[in-house]
């Protein structure tokens, strides 16, 4: 039987089940006219925090008419910062070295503990359903015997993040909802540092089976219409006939574009008209930094992200409750 504890992950998770809405426009705005900008005296710089999780290389490529285009649209040097892993991009919010960057939900509520609340959720993405919500895959290599998570029991199973919705959190819980406990299931589990590494370790035989973000609709084959499988198919990285998709959970909420909540008002409105903006003005920069079929962006609030915050409480909860 599970734990008492297991089982306030249930309520947790009603608030990710999101019914698509009727497909309609997403949000819109005009783009801000050009020039500098008087908060550029406390936002000297524009620094844009990168998630790990993909290679550094084609991270640069993808957001480098991004960051152009911020710089200039306000005449602000705007950099972008890469982290190795999820952790450097919370903890640079937590230290005030980061203003802006597009995050996980598990990421944005980490980064909203680590900060003090010095974060907030400006936009995301909308697909053109109507949706905003993506899932966590399960796969294992094609030619493996394993076709079904009651399959994984004594198998190893690789992470992505600690601090990934879909590559841990959401499906710890999920397990957990069905009364599996992830750290006895599975005969080994480790963190690959990232939803591409987790892929590469799994083709590799280090482990059995891995977990990835997807949107879960479109063709399987091709990784679906996004998300990291299709990121590395879009990449010649993988090809889809090599792995097995074996479980997906329930939809999870899209993660936002935050920023840093300390910085001028007049800033943040900035970055919320032109994000608004983007999608329409500029589609091509848009969909490099999103990397799927998004037709824009939509605002959000920090409740949105709230069940995460609790999410990651109740994991700390019982991560000191097993020591």
């Amino acid at each position: 039987m599970p734990h008492r504890r297991t089982l306030l992950f249930a309520p947790l998770l009603l608030p990710l089940v999101l019914r698509p809405r009727a497909a309609r426009s997403a949000e819109s705005a005009p783009m801000p006219a050009p020039g500098r900008r008087a908060w550029a005296k406390d936002v000297p710089v524009i620094r844009i925090g990168l998630l790990g999780g993909e290679n550094e290389a084609d991270r640069l490529i993808r957001y480098d008419g991004y960051r152009r285009l911020l710089e200039q649209t306000f005449s602000v040097p705007t950099k972008v910062l890469m982290a190795a892993d999820y952790a450097g991009v919370i903890q640079a919010f937590a230290a005030k070295q980061v203003e802006l960057a597009y995050m996980s939900p598990a990421a944005y509520a980490a980064a909203w503990l680590a900060s003090n609340g010095d974060i907030e959720p400006l936009v995301t993405a909308e697909e053109a359903d109507g949706s905003t919500s993506y899932v966590s895959v399960m796969y294992v290599r094609a030619d493996s015997p394993i076709h079904n998570l009651q399959e994984m029991r004594g198998h190893s199973l690789a992470w992505s993040d600690p601090n990934s919705a879909s590559g841990y959190l959401i499906p710890r819980a999920e397990f957990r909802r069905m009364g599996i406990d992830p750290d006895t299931y599975f005969s080994r589990t480790g963190f690959a540092g990232g939803h591409e590494q987790a892929v590469i370790a799994v083709l590799n035989h280090q482990y059995d089976a891995g977990l990835a973000w997807a949107s879960g609709i479109g063709d399987e084959r091709q990784g679906y219409t996004r998300g990291a499988l299709r990121m590395m198919v879009d990449k010649k990285m993988l090809d889809m006939k090599d792995l097995r998709i074996i479980w997906h959970s329930r939809p999870i909420k899209d993660g936002p574009l935050a920023v840093r909540k300390s910085t001028p008002q007049a800033f943040r409105d900035d970055m919320l008209a032109f994000h608004l903006a983007l999608p329409h003005a500029y589609p091509a920069v848009f969909h490099a930094v999103d990397m799927g079929n998004s037709i824009g962006w939509v605002r959000v609030q920090h409740a949105d992200y709230q069940v995460f915050i609790d999410m990651l409480k109740t994991e700390a909860e019982e991560r000191r409750h097993r020591r």
